[in-house]
């Protein structure tokens, strides 16, 4: 019985630290996201209409629709790029070593008929995580909180709506490159030449500069090149390339008929809430229009010094995303 006193108190402190200084309100927000999963998934059965009960024909190489039914309205998915090499490592075996962080981080809007957008949302912006002291970067939230807390505090952030984003897709490096190599290669036109071997993030980099075709490894090195910590937004513009280059590669002659395996073998590689046939769907609508990807930036504070964290520009008005029309998104 003596023991059991400190016992307690350690396991109250330690529920303290998770918590933070405001528990109620820490707790409360995993409340709300545990409903609004909830809501969410009963939501989304209104997104897309009943399957045909006829088998459906064969994907037609120029018709995308053909693919599955189009969702009825716009949907929102969290795209989580990972610095580990597959869902389940132990370790990333990048820097800073440890659990994986989120290397990467999109919101994209997809619907029918329109434009493909999308949001690049800085990991290096400074926020406020449960159970932390002081600011903390974004990447680190899916390390404290997986993609649950990722999209609670990107949500908050950018001021979306409540049951938005609707749903996410967890990708580790391995499924870009499945990806990539599952297209054939995909093209691209850089402004300069990369050659780094970077020991401390375990990649090397050995691009040229021009128009030229990447497979899957090299698509991997393009999107992680960063040569110094302050280097993030250069980054985002390169994998800005990257994701134009992927959607003009499902715009070529017969790439929606291998849409069907190209899903297949990414899935198997990735973590997500959307089925097979939704994704099929969700490509389906990427491809609908004939506009390219509409590829934004949160507006940021000028970096003071050499500081890596970053912060959001001040007095902007939420919702900071989708953009109005005719307006501009800053790095």
């Amino acid at each position: 019985m003596e023991g059991s006193a400190p016992a307690g108190d350690a396991a109250q402190g330690r529920v303290k630290r998770w918590l933070g200084t405001k528990p109620s309100r820490t707790v409360l927000r995993i409340a709300a996201a545990v409903i609004g999963a909830g809501l969410i998934g009963g939501g989304l059965a209104l997104i897309w209409p009943k399957p045909d009960p006829i088998a459906a024909a064969p994907p037609s190489p120029d018709d995308p629709a053909s693919l599955a039914p189009l969702p009825e309205r716009s949907v929102m998915v969290l795209l989580v790029g990972l610095d580990s090499d597959a869902i389940n490592d132990p370790s990333n075996r990048a820097a800073p070593k440890g659990p994986a962080n989120a290397d990467s981080l999109m919101l994209i809007r997809v619907e029918a008929g329109e434009a493909l957008q999308v949001l690049q949302v800085p990991t290096e912006l400074a926020v406020q995580l449960p159970g932390r002291e002081g600011l903390q970067p974004l990447a680190r939230a899916y390390r404290e909180g997986g993609v649950a807390l990722t999209a609670d505090v990107i949500a908050e952030v950018v001021g979306l709506p409540a049951g938005e984003p609707d749903r996410y897709l967890v990708m580790p490096r391995q499924a870009l490159r499945v990806l990539v190599d599952s297209l054939g290669e995909v093209e691209v036109s850089l402004n300069q030449s990369y050659n780094r071997q970077d020991k401390a993030q375990n990649y090397t980099v050995n691009l040229q500069a021009g128009r030229q075709t990447l497979n899957g490894r090299q698509a991997e090195q393009l999107a992680r090149h960063r040569p110094n910590p302050n280097d993030d937004g250069a980054r985002r513009a390169r994998q800005q390339r990257l994701v134009r280059g992927i959607h003009d590669q499902l715009r070529q002659p017969n790439a929606v008929a291998l849409l069907p395996d190209v899903i297949g073998e990414v899935s198997a590689q990735v973590s997500t809430d959307l089925t097979p046939s939704e994704m099929l769907s969700l490509a389906a609508a990427a491809l609908s229009s004939t506009e390219p990807p509409v590829i934004s930036q949160l507006t940021l504070a000028p970096r003071a010094g050499q500081q890596q964290l970053r912060e959001l520009k001040p007095d902007q008005a939420l919702p900071l995303w989708p953009p109005e029309p005719n307006a501009s998104a800053g790095n």
